[in-house]
């Protein structure tokens, strides 16, 4: 059997790891020929491939990024590239596609699935937001490297008597926020799934100033908004999946804050430092297990379904149960932030 594996999306710590475990298991416990899509669903578009052994998958566990390259290419918006990706995928030889990705790319192989092209999924995204799992890989990376950054904030906030504004990913959930904003002590996180009013965040901060507290640390996921205000969009245009590009509250959260009560503020756009470098210890295990998981369900002809995390479980979920099942935060720790609020 040939099996292909790709990566779509944006890059997440771990995928390399994933990638190690699917072909070494693959290799050497199932014969199976391993090939590697370059570039998501573009490769399969445009018929680009990479032979993957246990030579080209050597050293790539701390790795980050994706050795497979990675794109937010979708084949469903231009007419007949879905087409394309079957005939590839044929001309090549390829039974199946492992597909690492978020809710974009894995909706991509559920549709896909249906036009013939057996694929399985691994969930991918740093944003922790695909429903009927519990975690998924680069989240845990992506929060320590936040909370690295509170924590390095803190002192230079104290020092200077500042409010310092970290804006973290989370386009629609804010599970980077939450979960770095309480481990790095924040005073103040902001989250998509509810709409701040800028009034209460100065009152907050002021209570804090008379308490003898002159700085303030404050957490923002780039999809979080006003109360009835649209998101904050940082440039025009989209992906081809329909996303913005998001970006800029937590510089509309500085000014305002500067506005309302006259604290010098400075803002921290982290960015895609979220997603780059080594992988977390939980990450490479959680990231091995689903690879493991995943060449398995191609060995038992488990295909339309993706690798889960329930409890300490892997599981298998199908993906018509997941696209579009977005996982907000856990309110209980909204609520456990809300009490150092002030």
């Amino acid at each position: 059997m040939k099996v292909g594996v790709l990566s779509g999306g944006g890059d997440a710590p771990g995928i390399n790891a994933v990638i190690r475990a699917v072909v070494r298991k693959g290799i050497r416990n199932y014969g199976y020929e391993m090939i590697g899509v370059l570039d998501g669903w573009r490769g399969l578009v445009e018929g680009s491939f990479t032979p993957l052994n246990l030579e080209t998958i050597s050293g790539l566990l701390p790795r980050g990024g994706s050795i497979l390259g990675t794109s937010r290419t979708n084949p469903f918006k231009r007419e007949g590239d879905t087409q394309k990706v079957l005939d590839n995928a044929n001309k090549k030889g390829i039974d199946t596609v492992v597909v690492i990705g978020g809710d974009d790319t894995l909706g991509v192989a559920l549709k896909m699935g249906e036009l013939g092209l057996k694929c399985v999924g691994v969930p991918k995204t740093i944003d922790n937001d695909l429903g009927l799992t519990d975690y998924t890989f680069g989240f845990n990376t992506a929060v320590h490297i936040a909370c690295e950054a509170i924590d390095r904030l803190h002192t230079t906030a104290e020092a200077h008597h500042r409010v310092m504004i970290i804006e973290v990913m989370g386009r629609y959930t804010g599970w980077i926020a939450l979960e770095a904003g309480i481990a790095g002590g924040a005073d103040i996180v902001l989250i998509p799934e509810k709409p701040f009013n800028i009034d209460e965040i100065c009152k907050h901060i002021k209570q804090r100033h008379d308490r003898g507290k002159a700085f303030s640390l404050v957490v923002v996921s780039e999809g979080a908004k006003p109360k009835g205000a649209q998101r904050i969009i940082y440039g025009a245009g989209s992906d081809e999946f329909g996303n913005p590009r998001l970006g800029g509250i937590g510089y509309y959260v500085g000014k305002e804050i500067e506005r309302c009560i006259g604290i010098e503020t400075r803002v921290v756009v982290l960015g895609h430092l979220q997603r780059g470098g080594s992988p977390t210890a939980f990450d490479r295990v959680l990231a091995t297990r689903y690879g493991i998981a995943a060449i398995d369900l191609v060995h038992n002809n488990q295909f339309g379904n993706m690798v889960a995390l329930q409890g300490n479980q892997i599981v298998l979920v199908p993906l018509k149960d997941v696209i579009g099942k977005r996982k907000s935060v856990d309110l209980g720790l909204y609520e456990i932030a809300k009490v150092f609020s002030g």
